[in-house]
């Protein structure tokens, strides 16, 4: 399994892996976008299956509302090559 970060800089979704990064404006289009990188980048072969923790940055909700919302959201996207 692979791991992304996701945030929101209140224009795009963003997941991050170490120097990986994929931007868009809709997660159906961020998927799109972690598919089309991890392909690039050979992790993901035709016919192949990976699966992705797409975890939110909880750093990114304000701090008072943490007591009450210890996550956002977590995903997990299933992908094939």
């Amino acid at each position: 399994m692979i791991e992304f970060i996701v945030s929101h800089n209140g224009e795009h979704w963003i997941a991050e892996k170490g120097e990986l990064r994929a931007e868009a404006r809709t997660l159906a289009h961020l998927d799109q976008e972690v598919k089309r990188l991890l392909k690039e980048e050979g992790a993901l072969r035709n016919g192949g299956t990976l699966e992705i923790l797409m975890a939110f940055d909880t750093a990114s909700i304000p701090r008072w509302l943490h007591q009450y919302q210890q996550h956002y959201f977590n995903r997990i996207l299933r992908v094939n090559g």
